[in-house]
């Protein structure tokens, strides 16, 4: 059963840090591929000078404005999809990057996905690869993952805090960079490799 709307509709920071654990499934007609999320990083909206609505809504990122519990799908540096989770009250923007997990339903399918992929750790860590595993793109941007359709969040196994750590977020240069909103699992080995920002404009990096 996919979490419920009350879930997202809280504090970017607390969604952030109870997402750890949880599944995020998508079901397409090749099949569905589940991934438990091992790591996540929290984006303030338009408080927020890491945030794509820093400066306000555009047509890209008009879903992060709306309701919570809608995907928020964008294609970064023209190469690969990354994949949101709006939360918060309505118009404050805020929204949480899936940023690495472990493929737990699926396998094969993932792996057809990521032949890249050496090893099974690799299928799902770090955002683009996640979306790869998961076959993610355009297509699900601003689709609810509250309601039960084929891309959504069940509830997995929510991860204990003393097993959770908090960090600088992975590429935000500026303003932005110092924040500790990166939330991963302490020791799993899906997490994705930390990366200091670059000298990227407020807003030009994640959501």
């Amino acid at each position: 059963m996919s979490l419920p709307r009350s879930f997202y509709d809280r504090d970017v920071l607390e969604v952030a840090r109870d997402l750890l654990g949880r599944v995020v499934r998508h079901r397409t007609p090749a099949g569905v591929v589940g991934v438990r999320l091992s790591e996540v990083e929290a984006y303030a909206g338009q408080q927020d000078p890491g945030s794509h609505a820093f400066r306000g809504p555009t047509p890209r990122t008009r879903v992060m404005f709306g309701e919570p519990g809608h995907a928020y799908v964008y294609f970064s540096y023209g190469m690969h999809w990354c994949v949101n989770l709006v939360c918060g009250p309505e118009g404050t923007a805020s929204a949480v990057l899936l940023r690495a997990g472990e493929v737990v339903e699926g396998l094969e399918l993932a792996r057809s996905r990521r032949v890249a992929a050496r090893k099974d750790v690799d299928l799902a860590r770090g955002p683009a690869r996640l979306t790869q595993a998961l076959g993610v793109d355009r297509a699900q941007d601003g689709v609810d993952v509250c309601s039960g359709g084929p891309f959504e969040v069940v509830a997995g196994e929510p991860v204990a805090d003393a097993d959770v750590a908090w960090g600088p977020r992975v590429g935000v240069a500026g303003a932005g960079a110092p924040t500790p909103w990166r939330a991963r699992v302490v020791n799993d080995p899906t997490v994705s490799a930390y990366r200091v920002g670059g000298r990227r404009s407020p807003g030009t990096r994640s959501t």
